[in-house]
């Protein structure tokens, strides 16, 4: 979701500055992969009871690999993430789709509901709406009940709630945190323009979350099959989310305590932030966090290497999709080897500027033989993939440069035959709706448009 109208030319003007005067830059991924260990390294994995042993280790990956037909993702991959990252690939995992709106709030209720310890809650948007209301009602409900509640909304994304919505909650007891308050008094970030909390995190007493791209907002309630049979209902916002129970949660749980503590939040109560986690499924996962500066920017390394690496398939859906040269390189390059590359992306878009600039890759990715659909039914604003049928990953990172660059942001992989296979069914039912680009009809547009998607590709590391 962008960032609202009336604020968008400014925001625009400062990022322009700020961007421009910095050395903001993208790691070399093809450094990063050379500097990273071999496949013959034993993949590091951690189980509930901490590091398993390289034999272990190894044999659980050998038997993922036996699930699928062959691909570096598994190995060679893993160990570029690996060496980047502190975050742990985490067995024992449960993960469960959740696709759109309406089925992520009815998880997010029901878990809040069972909060016995202590609810975290980080997002970009919170609106004072119905929505939004209900959240809080529920959280103040909580907190009353004697489950501590701890609040994270950024400042920018949140704008348009009132001080009197998180001041409500305040008066009830939650703690909550702005993140990087605008104020242009204070030159820091920019007046926090730039460097903005992109993530999408609920943690419910330390063992189980729930993440993506679904932030809290009546957009998100409405369903797809009403705008269909009623042209006048509300536009309906396509995204994904997931479920996460496990030991990977306590991975969720350092970002949003190292956030808290970063922003220097309220001195926490006394509460059991890191219980003891069981095995409660198959998946192997991984937590993928960044925050600002060129060695950080983990989410941008884990696109671009599971690109490179990926020998069969790779489809992915993205909201927001500038992507660098590395990025539309490493696509090209996949197509052109036989891989079969497909991208959904937004064909009703809340903003124009990004949907130009989108389009500006268009040609170059059809002329290799990547295939381009636009979802047409929704709003879409998913950030997944899945690749060779084993690899996926569902987050909060969109392909621009904000979010790969400035933004706080968010992504789980998962190493699981079974639930890429349910990204692959969501995929499939995400094509449906979507409508294909084809090289043929692409290339004999008029030229205004192509002029337009030129131009607002110059500014594009600052949509």
């Amino acid at each position: 979701m962008k960032i609202v109208k009336p604020f968008y030319l400014l925001f625009l003007f400062v990022s322009i500055v700020s961007l421009s005067n910095g050395c903001a830059t993208l790691p070399d991924v093809s450094e990063v992969i050379n500097d990273a260990p071999t496949s013959q390294t034993p993949r590091q994995i951690v189980s509930s009871r901490g590091l398993i042993s390289a034999k272990k280790s190894k044999a659980i990956m050998e038997r993922l690999k036996r699930s699928v037909d062959p691909t570096d993702i598994l190995e060679r991959h893993t160990a570029v993430v690996e060496s980047v990252t502190e975050s742990p690939l985490t067995k024992g995992n449960k993960v469960t789709l959740l696709a759109d709106g309406p089925a992520t709030y009815a998880a997010m209720f029901a878990v809040l509901q069972n909060a016995k310890d202590h609810i975290n809650l980080e997002s970009y948007i919170i609106e004072d709406d119905e929505t939004g209301r209900k959240f809080s009602d529920l959280l103040l409900q909580k907190q009353a009940e004697g489950v501590q509640v701890n609040l994270i909304y950024d400042s920018l994304g949140s704008m348009n709630a009132p001080d009197s919505f998180f001041q409500r909650l305040r008066d009830g007891g939650i703690q909550v945190v702005n993140f990087n308050p605008i104020n242009p008094l204070n030159a820091r970030e920019e007046w926090g323009l730039t460097h903005r909390d992109h993530r999408k995190i609920l943690i419910v007493d330390g063992n189980v979350a729930i993440i993506g791209g679904i932030n809290i907002s009546k957009v998100y309630s409405s369903s797809p099959f009403k705008r269909k049979n009623n042209e006048k209902a509300p536009i309906h916002w396509r995204d994904t989310d997931i479920q996460i129970e496990g030991p990977a949660v306590a991975e969720f749980q350092k970002l949003f305590l190292d956030t808290w503590q970063i922003q220097q939040g309220p001195k926490l109560s006394d509460r059991n932030y890191f219980p003891d986690l069981r095995e409660v499924g198959n998946s192997l996962v991984r937590v993928v966090g960044s925050t600002p500066g060129e060695t950080n920017r983990i989410p941008f390394i884990m696109y671009v290497s599971a690109i490179d690496f990926a020998e069969h398939s790779i489809h992915m859906t993205n909201s927001y999709f500038i992507p660098d040269d590395q990025i539309v390189k490493a696509l090209t390059e996949a197509a052109r080897s036989g891989v079969d590359v497909k991208i959904i992306l937004p064909g009703v878009t809340d903003s124009t500027l990004a949907f130009y600039a989108q389009r500006y890759h268009y040609s170059e990715l059809l002329k290799s033989g990547v295939k381009i659909y636009e979802h047409s039914t929704s709003l879409l604003h998913a950030k997944t993939a899945v690749v060779d049928k084993v690899w996926s990953t569902v987050g909060s990172t969109n392909m621009d440069y904000l979010s790969l660059l400035k933004n706080d942001e968010v992504n789980a992989v998962i190493l699981s035959h079974e639930f890429a296979d349910e990204m692959e069914k969501m995929f499939v039912r995400d094509l449906e709706n979507s409508r294909q680009i084809r090289w043929d009809e692409w290339k004999k547009r008029p030229l205004f448009p192509k002029i337009r998607e030129w131009f607002v590709n110059l500014f594009v590391r600052w949509l």
